[in-house]
C-alpha cells in the first residue's frame, strides 16, 4: 500500500533554527531517503518552495478564482512529501518517526485513494 507523508512546518520553529541546525535535518533526511530506497519503501519525496509562492484555486458556481499563499491560515504549513510504499498504517507510522524533520513540526501519514 502507498501512503503519502506530508511534511508540515512550525515557521517559528524553522526560524529559530540554526543553519547548523537546518543542516543536520538536511543530512539526515536525504540518508534517510535513501535507507528508504535500499530497503524498497522509497517512491518519491520533494521539499515545497516558501509558501509565499504558493497560488491556491477556488471555483464557485463555475467561476475561478485565486489567491496567494496557502489555502488556511495556520501556523504551519506545507514543506513538502514523501511517497512510500508500506504494508501497512503501522509501518508507515514507524517510517515516519525516522524523519528529523518531525522536529520542525508535523508529519501527516495518509493511505493514497489506489485510483
Amino acid at each position: 500500500m502507498r501512503y503519502l507523508c506530508l511534511f508540515y512546518i512550525d515557521q517559528s520553529l524553522a526560524d529559530a533554527a540554526s543553519k547548523e541546525e537546518w543542516a543536520e535535518i538536511d543530512r539526515e533526511s536525504l540518508a534517510s531517503n535513501e535507507e528508504l530506497k535500499r530497503s524498497g519503501h522509497y517512491l518519491a519525496s520533494n521539499a515545497l518552495a516558501d509558501p509565499k509562492t504558493a497560488k491556491t484555486l477556488r471555483v464557485r458556481a463555475g467561476k475561478a478564482t485565486w489567491t496567494d499563499g496557502p489555502f488556511a491560515e495556520t501556523k504551519e504549513h506545507l514543506g513538502g512529501f514523501l511517497l512510500i510504499e508500506a504494508k501497512n498504517l503501522a509501518e508507515a507510522m514507524e517510517i515516519a518517526e525516522r524523519d528529523s524533520l518531525a522536529r520542525m513540526g508535523a508529519i501527516e501519514v495518509r493511505e493514497t485513494a489506489g485510483f
